[in-house]
């Protein structure tokens, strides 16, 4: 056997799902453009914004406050530290009974999670007014 070819054969499932990916893809593709239907006139209504089936109001170009972008920045932090915590919850029984460091470790994780919460409330970081 040669060196690399053994190499290459760790590759061999990701291949196939590569390239059934892009069989299925291509295919639905073709399937798409031979089946659909074309319009049989083009109004200009059809290139006009639509959005939820409300009509438009005003210029697309508005400012919005910061504070919008600072709360949904805050969520997303707060949103990725809390799914650290599912792992941690699946795992807990079994660890828990082999080592209390985990316990501590997840408790310095809270009480920094807690802090930050209450560090952003004082501070009016989440007010919207």
């Amino acid at each position: 056997m040669i060196l690399g070819e053994h190499i290459f054969l760790g590759y061999l499932p990701v291949l196939i799902v590569v390239t059934i990916s892009l069989v299925v893809g291509i295919v639905i593709l073709i399937l798409n453009k031979l089946l659909s239907q074309k319009p049989l006139e083009i109004t200009p209504s059809k290139y006009d914004t639509y959005e939820c089936g409300v009509p438009y109001q005003g210029n697309a170009r508005q400012q919005f406050s910061v504070r919008y972008y600072l709360v949904g920045i805050i969520f997303l932090l707060f949103d990725v530290e809390v799914v650290f915590l599912y792992p941690w919850s699946m795992i807990y029984k079994q660890v828990v009974q082999q080592d209390l460091f985990i316990v501590l470790e997840m408790f310095v994780f809270m009480f920094m999670l807690f802090g930050a919460y209450l560090y952003l409330r004082f501070r009016g970081a989440l007010d919207w007014d």
